[in-house]
């Protein structure tokens, strides 16, 4: 007990110091809001992967599997992508759905990778999360309803946005090994960038 007080205490801190580093006040003037993003509860959703406990078990580590089915919060500054800045992308630990993009990633300082918008709209949703006697909206992978963390209204521009991820929820791949994970269309992208840095 002590020790889940020490975390939660910690966690509430960090969460503090994160929204008071932002130098430049966010407007609410951008098209996405966290709770713009919550699901109305007892209208559980409907997931396109779908498995049962053992199968999530015997395709999971220990550690994914409680962070991704049964909401466990990683200790801050211990996951393998905090502090982590190599361009490519963030797909689900659990069915491989690009998340994120290393383009959104920033740090606020909060102990867990962070971005201000996931990869499209369609990859990620949120749900209302009264546990601990706090109220927050968690975010789920859209394709396996996997947990990954929980998105605040406290984020750089243009979003407003920080989702606040587990790096056990994650996989990243590398720009130069999208192609030959399956998921060329998302090298491309990075390419683009690429180019519109080297002419900048």
């Amino acid at each position: 007990m002590r020790n889940f007080l020490i975390m939660l205490g910690t966690t509430l801190f960090l969460t503090t110091a994160c929204q008071a580093q932002h130098m430049e006040p966010t407007k609410d003037t951008t098209p996405h809001t966290a709770t713009q993003h919550v699901q109305q509860q007892g209208s559980p959703a409907v997931y396109p992967v779908t498995k049962s406990d053992a199968e999530w078990r015997a395709l999971l580590s220990p550690m994914e599997f409680h962070i991704l089915r049964e909401k466990g919060t990683e200790r801050a500054f211990t996951g393998k992508y905090y502090g982590f800045d190599e361009a490519g992308s963030y797909h689900c630990a659990g069915c491989g759905a690009e998340l994120f993009s290393s383009d959104s990633k920033f740090d606020c300082g909060s102990g867990w990778p962070s971005f201000w918008t996931p990869a499209n709209d369609a990859a990620v949703h949120s749900e209302r999360d009264e546990r601990y006697g706090m109220v927050r909206d968690e975010v789920l992978c859209a394709r396996c309803g996997g947990h990954l963390g929980h998105v605040f209204d406290d984020g750089p521009r243009p979003t407003g946005l920080r989702y606040c991820i587990n790096s056990a929820s994650l996989r990243f791949i590398p720009a130069e090994d999208l192609e030959k994970e399956g998921y060329g269309e998302y090298s491309r992208l990075f390419e683009e960038a690429n180019q519109g840095n080297k002419k900048l």
